[in-house]
């Protein structure tokens, strides 16, 4: 039943991908047929990021209350609603409105569905469910570009991606009993017997404390926020930097950034494996290494095709980080309080994200795209450092109270 149900999660996540993607796949005719301008979709994409913020800082408590099986189930009828209310848009306005509950929806979804698996399954699961987010994430382009060949019918995409939501909303509902019957017969802990006494330790610690004025959840938070600073800024301005500083083509340059999300995807279906022999808190340290190695042959004056390499090598170093930090969440900081700090954690992840690129395409409009792989360097050190840092409070802490329980 553990397995038939870890499906249903896994096609969850790749629905959960599906609409990421669909926006900027489809804003060029989109902002046409509308008769708005091109920059207008940061608009819409700053109101979904909004709403996902303070979905997520919210999802701790709504999911306690509701419980995870729920929760979704309503966040993806949101989710199917909003981007049927895309596909009827007949105004910017409209898009606006609606980019609401889609916000809304991932949000929850997302920190309810990373918890529940962080508390039920093993780490290989984790990675392996942020892969299917990118199945989902790169599919959504492929539909898109199927509707809109030839006839421009950007409201079919939109229909097609509602109408897979609709699918899973109705899978969902009939599982939806599933939920609390898993999770009560599931015998996956992250911890052995003398792990889980500090877990209960840490609970106890933190039981009488916010989420947020934990000792570590704070470090945690900032290196949610630069991953994702780091991804999406590869994402954004890569391409604009092989253009303008390495003398490629638009769409050689294109390509070569696919490669990046290629080196995620692929990366992340790797490390499931490798977490068979690899603890998560080693993953995200070599992770972390590799992804900084990938931005250092940007910067080096190194032939282009070095930077196919580096974009590649930075897609591959990041993988793992993201789905690991999830899985640790529970043996950081205790199971009690996980749902919450995972909330907290997505917020600052969406953050990132959301403010992030932006700030360096400001900075890069005002001086010179060349700055973008430094920055990117003194994100992922930001990052590694935080990192670390956590790794030897922690290291302490838990040394502390395995003391104190002999």
């Amino acid at each position: 039943m553990a397995t038939f149900f870890l499906i249903i999660i896994y096609l969850a996540f790749i629905s959960l991908g599906l609409p990421d993607s669909l926006l900027g796949s489809a804003w060029p005719v989109m902002s046409l047929d509308l008769n708005v301008s091109l920059g207008t979709a940061g608009i819409i994409s700053m109101v979904i990021a909004a709403n996902t913020i303070v979905s997520s800082l919210l999802s701790g408590t709504v999911l306690q209350r509701f419980g995870t099986g729920k929760v979704t189930l309503v966040s993806c009828i949101l989710t199917a609603g909003a981007l049927f209310g895309f596909a009827w848009s007949p105004s910017l306005i409209w898009l606006v409105i609606f980019a609401i509950p889609l916000g809304i929806g991932a949000g929850s979804v997302d920190a309810g569905l990373n918890n529940y698996v962080a508390i039920h399954y093993k780490a290989h699961h984790m990675s392996w469910l942020h892969c299917f987010w990118g199945v989902g994430a790169t599919l959504g382009p492929f539909i898109m570009a199927a509707s809109i060949s030839g006839h421009n019918l950007w409201r079919q995409g939109y229909l097609v991606v509602a109408g897979i939501q609709v699918i899973l909303v109705i899978i969902l509902f009939v599982t939806l009993p599933l939920w609390d019957r898993v999770a009560k017969r599931s015998h996956v802990t992250n911890v052995e017997a003398e792990d889980e006494l500090i877990n209960q330790e840490l609970e106890q610690l933190s039981e009488n404390t916010k989420p947020w004025r934990i000792p570590g959840v704070k470090l945690a938070m900032v290196t949610f926020l630069f991953y994702s600073g780091i991804e999406a800024s590869m994402g954004l301005w890569g391409s604009s930097f092989l253009v303008n500083m390495k003398n490629l083509p638009a769409a050689t340059a294109a390509q070569w950034v696919s490669w990046f999300f290629i080196g995620i995807t692929v990366g992340r279906m790797i490390t499931g494996f490798i977490t068979f022999k690899v603890s998560s808190r080693m993953l995200i340290r070599y992770g972390q290494l590799i992804a900084l190695f990938g931005t250092i042959l940007l910067v080096l004056p190194f032939p282009p095709i070095l930077s196919l390499v580096g974009f590649t090598i930075v897609g591959l170093g990041l993988a793992p980080i993201f789905p690991c930090m999830l899985h640790e969440t529970p043996v950081r900081f205790g199971k009690k309080k996980a749902q919450s700090i995972m909330g907290f954690q997505m917020a600052a992840a969406y953050t990132g994200s959301t403010l992030i690129p932006p700030f360096l395409g400001l900075l890069a409009t005002n001086t010179t795209i060349s700055i973008f792989p430094w920055f990117i360097i003194m994100f992922a050190i930001v990052m590694l450092l935080c990192t670390e840092k956590l790794n030897h409070f922690l290291k302490k802490l838990h040394v502390g109270i395995r003391q104190s329980i002999r």
